[in-house]
């Protein structure tokens, strides 16, 4: 099994929520999983309730959702994984970047994932607590991949704040504005090396 644990830092902007986003990712067996976890002040965090009868739907980014990007290494094509904390979901195919081909991936008809809401203590005093989410999936590769191709992986998350405020997570950030379809931005590797990436300092940009 390969796996990798990877943080998330924001987009820099006014009221970005004091929170943390972490996590881990493995591969075995074309079985993807999946894990973030938030702590912080999650009051702050706007999260959709659960929905009776989850399943595919489009713009989930609208509110709080979880994302992540996957491609093989050298090849322009990629897919995208939406998540929402009410259950439903997407997934979409790209020939290249953000727009080309845009379709849903018809190959995957679920993604499986639940989310977990908890207090822990914080360190020092066993009264005081904050609160933690975490997301577990656990993914299947879609059909097209084949064994032992090398990928790139870019996880992300758009949280929406409870007084209206988007906020966008990655684990890098190298355009001016934030973009989660750049393939710069995809630095996760499993099963092969991925060189190392610079990026600029980003400055506060208005949109997406």
């Amino acid at each position: 099994m390969i796996e990798q644990s990877f943080s998330l830092f924001p987009f820099p902007a006014p009221n970005v929520p004091e929170i943390t986003i972490t996590g881990r990712i493995s591969l075995r067996d074309h079985l993807l999983t999946l894990r973030y976890s938030l702590a912080g002040k999650l009051e702050d965090v706007f999260v959709p309730e659960p929905t009776s009868h989850p399943g595919r739907k489009d713009e989930l980014w609208r509110t709080t959702c979880f994302e992540f990007f996957l491609a093989v290494k050298e090849q322009p094509g990629y897919w995208e994984f939406n998540m929402s904390p009410s259950g439903d979901w997407n997934v979409y195919r790209m020939d290249g970047y953000r727009r080309a081909g845009f379709r849903e991936e018809m190959s995957i008809q679920q993604l499986p994932f639940e989310i977990r809401r908890t207090r822990v203590a914080t360190e020092g005093s066993g009264r005081n607590e904050a609160a933690a989410l975490t997301l577990n999936a656990c993914v299947a590769l879609p059909s097209m991949i084949q064994d032992r191709q090398p990928l790139e992986i870019g996880v992300t998350a758009i949280i929406h704040t409870t007084d209206g405020n988007e906020t966008y997570w990655a684990l890098t950030h190298p355009a001016p504005n934030p973009d989660f379809h750049l393939r710069e931005s995809f630095t996760l590797g499993l099963g092969v090396e991925l060189a190392a990436r610079t990026q600029p300092s980003p400055q506060p940009v208005p949109g997406d």
